[in-house]
Formats: structure tokens, sequence, C-alpha cells
């Protein structure tokens, strides 16, 4: 296990910026998520700690140690990319046995150390195939193994799962989780998809611009963006308008709540509200209708015109949504467990 900083990293192609002053600390054994749209600098983050890209300005340390003039082979990661990047004449345990041989590793070890490897990542049955006779699943599990098999000082993952169909990707990334917590290595886990990130990162750093907006574990992110794009990235959520009060209150959706930031009299200012945490009443008139009723198992998720709010996004439990239908008049509030609001905006 490693500690790894990349400090004040500056990157650009041409007039391009990639990365600006990208800071990044990461504990050793801890799992980081790197998380944005395409073009924020996340894989390239990713490519200069790997050493594939050399950092125009900044440090890249690992273990305190300066890595800027060290090749990718001298650094000792392991890396999986989303192209499986298997030699395509070698079998499974082939494949598992390169990085060994490369590190001299004697027959009797490797043998150890491959039979592992098969087991944790429930390659029993595949061992003996060519890439050419796995499915995507059982080929990425191929590339983890030989990844982890090295004992690497840091694990870097580029989008593993991003080729993989809904149900395998959702599989594989547990098992990614459960394999970086039984081995204990220090991870990078670069995706665009918010749900992985938030299921196994211990933090998750969301990028935009070649910046760090926000890094922070998974619920505080959610919970307590920094930002009007860390909220509007992570999740749906409802950016409205919140009054101060003299006594620092704001007052939204008809409560009186505390914010994250206290209010002053009459102030404006916009708050980040997740759709769970809004109730809707069926009234006679409430200023607001129904525009769509969408039933997704356990939740039912209600689009609602609202005329003083505009278009607000509710997730109802679906045993309490079943009556809503599209054109029916509601009420739309603040649910009476939520204790405090997250501002967004700049107040005005």
């Amino acid at each position: 296990m490693a500690n790894v900083d990349m400090i004040g990293i500056r990157k650009a192609f041409g007039a391009s910026v990639a990365l600006d002053d990208f800071t990044l600390n990461i504990a050793s054994g801890e799992l980081v998520c790197l998380l944005g749209p395409s073009g924020c600098g996340k894989t390239t983050a990713l490519r200069i700690l790997a050493g594939f890209e050399k950092a125009d300005r900044g440090e890249v340390r690992v273990e305190g140690r300066d890595l800027a003039n060290e090749p990718p082979e001298k650094r000792l990661f392991g890396m999986v990319f989303q192209d499986y990047s298997l030699f395509p004449n070698m079998t499974a345990r082939q494949n598992i046995d390169f990085g060994l041989k490369v590190q001299k590793k004697s027959a009797t070890e490797r043998t150890s150390i491959i039979d592992r490897m098969i087991e944790v990542t429930a390659l029993q049955e595949h061992a003996d195939k060519f890439p050419h006779q796995m499915s995507g699943g059982q080929k990425q599990r191929v590339a983890l193994a030989r990844a982890i098999a090295t004992s690497p000082r840091v694990l870097l993952l580029d989008e593993p799962l991003s080729a993989l169909d809904a149900k395998v990707r959702e599989t594989l990334r547990d098992e990614i989780r459960r394999l970086q917590l039984e081995i204990g290595v220090t991870t990078v886990f670069v995706t665009h998809d918010q749900h992985e990130a938030l299921a196994i990162a211990d933090r998750v750093g969301v990028m935009s611009n070649g910046r760090l907006e926000q890094l922070a574990p998974p619920r505080e992110l959610y919970e307590n963006p920094a930002n009007a794009f860390v909220a509007g990235f992570i999740g749906t959520v409802n950016r409205l308008a919140a009054i101060g009060r003299s006594d620092g209150r704001w007052d939204i959706l008809g409560r009186t709540v505390p914010g994250n930031r206290p209010a002053h009299e009459f102030i404006t200012d916009v708050a980040a509200i997740r759709p769970e945490q809004l109730a809707i009443d069926p009234v006679t008139d409430g200023g607001a209708s129904v525009v769509s009723v969408s039933f997704l198992g356990p939740i039912t998720r209600v689009i609602i015109e609202d005329v003083q709010y505009g278009r607000v996004f509710a997730d109802i439990i679906s045993a309490d949504a079943s009556g809503l239908a599209p054109g029916q008049s509601v009420r739309v509030r603040l649910r009476d467990d939520v204790g405090e609001i997250v501002l967004i905006g700049e107040g005005e």
C-alpha cells in the first residue's frame, strides 16, 4: 500500500488545458474515484499518475518520492483498461503469469499467486481459455487478476466497466471493491458513471474543466455539494429559491428551516433540494399540477409544474404515489424530516 500525492498539476495539449492546478491526495489503502463528464481531465490525471503523460507543471509523489523521471514500468503500478488489453495468444492463466515472470518470481511462487488470483476472481472454469473464448466480464476479471497479481503499489482503473452490460457491470463493480478491500491496495478509479463512483469509493473527486470541484465521501458529496456543478452532476437536484429571514433561517416550500449557511433578511438564494426531500399533497388548487408519473419499483418519480418554482422532480414511495396522475392538482412541500437545506447560489 502507498499514499499518493498529485500537487499543482497542469497539463495542456496545445491551446486546450486538460488539467489546471490539479491537486489530489490519496491515503494508503484508499479507493478514490475521479468522476466527471467527458473532457474534464480525469483520464489525463490518471495517465500522468501512471507515467504515460508528463505534466507541464506540478509533482507526482508516492510515499513522498517524486516520480517525475520514472517511466511507467518502474513505478510498479497495476493498470486495468476499458478494452481489457489482454494478450490474445495467451490463456487467462498465462496472462496472469506474464507480470510475475517479468518480476522473476519462482515457478512455485507464481503458481501459488495465479491459483489465488483465479480463485478470488472466480475464474476457475475459464483459466485455460483464450480471450476470444471469454465474455467481456470474464476478460475484465482476467485483466484485474493480472494487475493485482504483481502486488502493485497503486492500482489504476481507467473506466474498466464501461464496455460491459448493466448487470455484469454491477456485479464486477462489487467484485472490484471486495478485492480492493481484501488486498488493501491504494486505488484510483476513473469513471463517468456516478452510480459506480458512489457505490464503491471511499472518496469521490468530481472534476470539471481540469479542476477538482470537490473531493469527499459519497454521502457527503450527495448531501452537501460544494457548488451548483457538483449538486447537478451527482444525482437529480431541484434548484429552488429560498428566502432569507431575520433569524438566519430560510423560507422554502412552505417551511422555515436552517441552511448550511445563515440567511439575511429578504436575501434570495438557490437551494439544492433532492427529489426524495419533497412530499406531494393532492389538493383542489395547489398552484401545481402533475406532468408525469413514472413507476420505478420502490419509488415513483413524479414531475410537477409549479407556478412559483417551475418544473420540480419528486421521488415518492410507490405505495404513497398510487393515486397520482398527470394533470392532477397538487401542492409540493419540503418533507417534515428535512432539517436543513443546502444553499448553492451566491445570494442576492
